[in-house]
């Protein structure tokens, strides 16, 4: 449900939002919550609703975009590299191990200051640690694939490995494959926001999350402290249902963990 609602407000933002988030209203700056403003003013007099609400596009944007790149890619490194094996997934393993050995936030800092702030390569940026992740878990499920009679059919047939890879393992790796999605639209949210938090994200005036709180983590904290605390309830909230969702697709998609089983 806390999903559903936050898509229905990225989507109706236009509408729903009272005020225009880039709109500055001088008179009121560092209002609290009123009638007026229900959820208060930052430092330029912006309301702090409409930008939650406008932030709320960045968020899924961000998170869904980040998350399909990184898990899609990964899962066909990790088909390819399972298939053909040898030297070919000894290279690829190690490469993916090279990634792995980066915090993901650490990695993310460093691609998007390689490839400058923009909102295409903030998704970059956050898909690639996502990359190595994925390659494992798929790998691992598309080794047991490989051994099924109806591969070894396939190739007695005369089907070429990308015939067997996109047409016969890709398919059967999907219920790990959406796993491993939805595991990471959470994390791609909060990694976002945290990039935008520390400058090297999003940049002014977007209505982002986490720039919302870079700009009042320090010098506002005791005078509004609604600037902090409602945009970090935003923050919260979105990855603790995108985590929920996540486990629960998991318990669904994979028999060994389903209650009573």
């Amino acid at each position: 449900m806390v999903i559903v609602l936050m898509g229905i407000v990225a989507l109706l933002a236009d509408v729903i939002a009272p005020y225009d988030p880039y709109a500055t209203h001088y008179a009121y700056q560092l209002s609290p919550p009123s009638t007026r403003f229900l959820l208060g003013t930052d430092q330029m007099g912006r309301d702090l609703l409409s930008r939650l609400i406008h932030g709320s596009r960045v968020a899924l944007l961000v998170g869904f975009s980040a998350a399909f790149i990184g898990a899609t890619v990964g899962m066909i490194v990790g088909v390819v590299s399972a298939y053909f094996g040898r030297s070919v997934d000894l290279v690829v393993q190690r490469l993916v191990d090279i990634l792995a050995s980066f915090p993901l936030l650490i990695l993310a800092i460093a691609v998007v200051s390689m490839l400058g702030r923009s909102m295409p390569n903030l998704i970059i940026a956050i898909a690639i640690p996502i990359i190595p992740l994925a390659t494992r878990v798929i790998r691992s499920a598309a080794l047991a694939i490989k051994e099924f009679q109806y591969i070894e059919a396939a190739r007695a047939l005369g089907a070429s490995p990308l015939r067997i890879i996109f047409r016969h393992m890709l398919p059967n790796t999907m219920a790990p494959y959406l796993v491993i999605l939805t595991a990471h639209l959470g994390q791609a949210i909060l990694v976002e926001a945290s990039l935008s938090f520390l400058g090297v994200g999003t940049a002014e005036p977007t209505p982002s999350w986490g720039l919302m709180l870079s700009g009042a983590a320090v010098r506002f904290v005791e005078r509004a402290p609604w600037m902090i605390v409602f945009p970090g309830l935003a923050i919260s909230l979105a990855v603790f249902a995108f985590n929920l969702f996540g486990d629960s697709l998991r318990d669904t998609l994979d028999p060994r963990l389903r209650r009573g089983v």
